[in-house]
């Protein structure tokens, strides 16, 4: 974990001084907690003789208390070292906090004798719970048990998952997994919409493990969500509940329909087990690679041919609604020979469909220089951009004076660049000149 050591130790002086916790720590942020964890300690190993120490701590509850107190908060020396009084009330839980963070064993297992009373610390007894000094630990760890309900366990899941990642930290996610585990049905619903994605990613896992939605729930849900993660979570739930209930049609729509490519590809390989290859077909031109792929596996198990289908759409140059994903599918799965089906679609009207015929002769590598060289002058910058890759291992055939004229300011940005990649690995020093022109 990456922690703020410089921010922890700019807040524990703070804290030392008796500044309330609210205005020097963001305390819904887990990484303020952790950097004041780490601040403290670093700030100790040069400074321990400015932090609340085991004797400020017992002299809270009366039972010590050092000489020549000046008033609440004030600094008194003592054996040359200097604590800061104990005082009661709120001024005492900033450098209670302090003392939960001290680098000697004692000061923490003290602090957290004294903190049963104190919420606004609570976050500090899910760091202490994964302590490396186990009387520390395992008093950190009794005090969350009785502290832990479900309003402290959604504010505090950002902290717990993130100490949850260090090596004696999956007690807290434990004892959070079981807590939700026994709320009422639907309780963990806040977190699916949590800002942390990894307390989404816990949440939704959890309800994967425990079937707490409806497979058509985890059918939307990986379709509309902008993380992987849960995307997969979730279609894999989605499909392993009607594995075993039934109602495969109610998730593979959703599936289906998903914009992304997870929920995309997990739905047309489902479609196999639906006994329905003929909705694969409409996968085999799909934009992303991996749902072209799922396609091609369901339409072979059923004893279809996908080279065929893309050898019949690829060779409807005309067709103006041929989908660009044909073009590159063709050179994913056939042979050198199919070039022969790709090269008329260089010229085909719709920009996509030229950057992928481009695309698919250089998967084949099956690339001439003379006929992709005048696309380089093409006003598509995504076609532009496919050709200059398909250039690039023979840029030393491109005629010097040809890459020149391509460099004028007159030209389109993106022709320029073009030239310049190309002229630079021809062994060219040139510089791109600034003139108008649309970006690539």
């Amino acid at each position: 974990m990456n922690e703020d050591i410089r921010g922890g130790e700019a807040a524990a002086a703070r804290l030392a001084r008796g500044t309330q916790l609210g205005e020097v720590l963001d305390v819904d942020d887990p990484a303020a907690w952790t950097g004041l964890d780490a601040g403290v300690r670093a700030w100790g190993g040069y400074g321990i003789e400015d932090l609340p120490d085991k004797a400020w701590v017992e002299a809270l509850d009366g039972e010590t208390g050092p000489p020549g107190r000046s008033g609440a908060g004030r600094w008194v020396f003592r054996s040359s070292r200097r604590r800061p009084e104990p005082a009661h009330g709120p001024s005492t839980d900033p450098r209670l906090a302090v003392a939960l963070c001290h680098p000697d064993g004692h000061t923490r297992e003290a602090a957290l004798a004294r903190v049963a009373a104190r919420p606004a610390l609570l976050p500090l007894v899910v760091v202490r719970a994964a302590d490396w000094a186990a009387p520390v630990r395992d008093k950190a760890r009794e005090l969350l048990r009785a502290g832990l309900d479900m309003r402290t366990g959604v504010a505090l899941a950002p902290l717990i998952l993130r100490i949850g990642r260090r090596e004696r930290g999956s007690y807290g996610v434990e004892l959070l997994g079981a807590m939700l585990r026994r709320a009422p049905h639907g309780a963990p619903a806040t977190l699916f919409v949590h800002p942390d994605r990894t307390v989404r990613r816990f949440a939704y896992r959890l309800a994967a493990e425990e079937s707490l939605l409806s497979p058509d729930r985890f059918a939307r849900t990986a379709a509309w969500d902008d993380d992987v993660v849960v995307q997969t979570l979730c279609a894999e739930a989605a499909l392993a509940a009607v594995r075993e209930e039934g109602g495969l049609d109610e998730v593979l729509e959703p599936l289906l329909a998903a914009r992304n490519t997870r929920a995309r590809s997990a739905g047309v390989t489902a479609l196999r087990r639906a006994g329905r290859p003929e909705r694969a077909l409409e996968f085999l031109a799909d934009r992303s690679a991996l749902v072209r792929a799922c396609a091609r596996y369901v339409v072979r198990q059923h004893g279809s041919d996908p080279l065929s289908w893309y050898r019949r759409r690829c060779a409807q140059a005309d067709d103006p609604a041929l989908p660009p994903g044909a073009a590159i599918g063709l050179a994913e799965c056939g042979e050198r020979g199919d070039a022969a089906l790709l090269r008329p679609l260089l010229t085909h009207r719709v920009p996509a469909v030229r950057a992928r015929a481009v695309a698919g002769l250089r998967a084949l590598d099956v690339t001439a220089v003379e006929e992709l060289r005048s696309l380089i002058d093409d006003p598509a910058p995504g076609v532009v951009r496919e050709a200059t890759a398909a250039l690039l291992p023979s840029a030393a055939l491109l005629p010097e004076a040809w890459l020149m004229e391509r460099l004028e300011a007159e030209r389109p940005r993106h022709v320029r660049i073009a030239a310049r990649r190309l002229a630079e690995a021809r062994g060219l020093i040139v510089r791109l000149s600034d003139g108008p022109g649309p970006g690539c």
